[in-house]
């Protein structure tokens, strides 16, 4: 007798999530804990261990389909019923010979109706009508892999746009033939890569990004780093960067400016309490963006130890759901790779999201006594993209120069790194 598997709970609040790849096929035997799936949730992966010892009966769910938790995705013969079934004759010859093909599965018109919330954002996003799609999932459901070939085959969506609808769907897929050449390298899009383009395209199409920029004098900062950063390497293991002062000075303008620390949410717009920051972290080949929550509650000495274990977890692979839940506002480094300027996608469903570039000297000139004068100072570029159905100017502005106040404030009289 089959036992059933199901999508396991892949951390706090999370309620689905996609089966990115399948590790195992029919046929093939597992041992307890052993991986046997990869699963993306919001801009994480992770693996399914499988629950029982024995053989891997039937894959019940398509690679790319998104399925709540609780939902059966495999079924395994564990092993102590393998062992009783062999021992058991009668039963032994109604032993199916394991076959992934659809086909053997009776189309139900109950299952047709289930579509999975990938596969009904899709439809949305082209204006299709899910009813006139075939589907190759158990029991006739529709797969997103369904939708997607739906597409490719120029299939007009609903006529509720008189303008020629089947020309705005040729940019969906291009043929491969005709766009590679010999010498081009095909690589396949893992599911992270995936997971990032949705979640950049849905931000991109949803959200009325708008764009602003201050530019800081933090001088002084440097100076406070340089001093400080080779006691605190060797009093707590770790490099004093500047990202934890940025992190401590926008957290502060959060909490002078909520407003900027909020969610669009259709009919009404939420003003986060929690300070939870999203911290973009890049890998090699793929962006995540863990959470420090209740960030304002941390020094400088926190934020720094707190990012360092984080950006650790990303590039080991070890992040959890649970690191990546909850954030309120995002703050992006991209001055780590020497970038002065950018246009930072929102992390919907927040507000906005800051990028902290690069600190260059600059000539700059500064007002005294004497009159002015030109002086080579440190300089970075402060660069929020904000989203104008919560956010305008005025607020965003005043966001960023409360950033800028504090920057260029820091000083060994004035801030505690402990």
């Amino acid at each position: 007798m089959a036992t059933k598997m199901t999508m396991p709970q892949l951390g706090e609040s999370v309620t689905e999530g996609t089966i990115s790849r399948w590790l195992v096929a029919p046929g093939d035997t597992v041992q307890k804990y052993e991986p046997i799936a990869e699963v993306l949730t919001d801009k994480v992966s992770a693996e399914i261990p499988s629950s029982y010892t024995g053989t891997i009966e039937q894959l019940l769910v398509d690679e790319n389909e998104t399925v709540a938790v609780g939902v059966d995705i495999c079924t395994i013969v564990e092993e102590e019923s393998s062992e009783a079934e062999e021992s058991n004759n009668e039963i032994k010859t109604e032993q199916k010979p394991i076959s992934p093909t659809r086909e053997q599965t009776k189309v139900e018109p109950s299952q047709k109706s289930r579509y999975s919330p990938a596969v009904v954002r899709l439809a949305q996003e082209h204006g299709l009508d899910l009813t006139t799609i075939p589907g190759s999932g158990r029991g006739g459901r529709i797969t997103r892999k369904d939708v997607q070939a739906y597409i490719a085959g120029n299939h007009t969506p609903e006529p509720q746009q008189p303008q020629a609808p089947a020309k705005q769907q040729e940019p969906v897929r291009t043929t491969p033939s005709q766009a590679i050449a010999a010498h081009d390298q095909e690589i396949p899009v893992t599911g992270v890569r995936k997971a990032i383009a949705d979640n950049m395209v849905k931000s991109k199409m949803e959200v009325p990004h708008a764009w602003t920029m201050v530019e800081v004098d933090v001088t002084n900062l440097v100076k406070l780093r340089d001093k400080k950063k080779a006691a605190f390497k060797e009093q707590e293991g770790i490099s004093l960067t500047y990202l934890p002062f940025f992190m401590k000075a926008c957290v502060e303008a959060l909490k002078e400016y909520p407003e900027i620390n909020s969610q669009w949410n259709g009919t009404t717009i939420v003003r986060k309490k929690d300070i939870n920051l999203s911290l973009a972290v890049a890998t090699e080949d793929a962006l995540y963006v863990p959470v420090i929550h209740q960030a304002d509650e941390l020094t400088i000495k926190g934020l720094a130890k707190k990012a360092d274990e984080l950006a650790k977890k990303a590039r080991t692979g070890k992040l959890t759901g649970a690191d990546m839940q909850g954030g309120t506002f995002t703050l992006n480094n991209t001055g780590s790779f020497g970038s002065i300027m950018s246009q930072p996608i929102i992390n919907s469903p927040q507000a906005a999201i800051l990028s902290v570039e690069s600190i260059v000297k600059r000539p700059v000139v500064r007002e005294t006594e004497e009159g002015d004068v030109i002086a080579i100072r440190h300089m970075v570029n402060l660069c929020l993209s904000l989203d104008h159905r919560v956010l305008d100017g005025l607020v965003c502005g005043r966001f960023l120069a409360s950033m800028k106040r504090r920057l260029e404030q820091m000083n060994e009289d004035s801030t505690s790194i402990y």
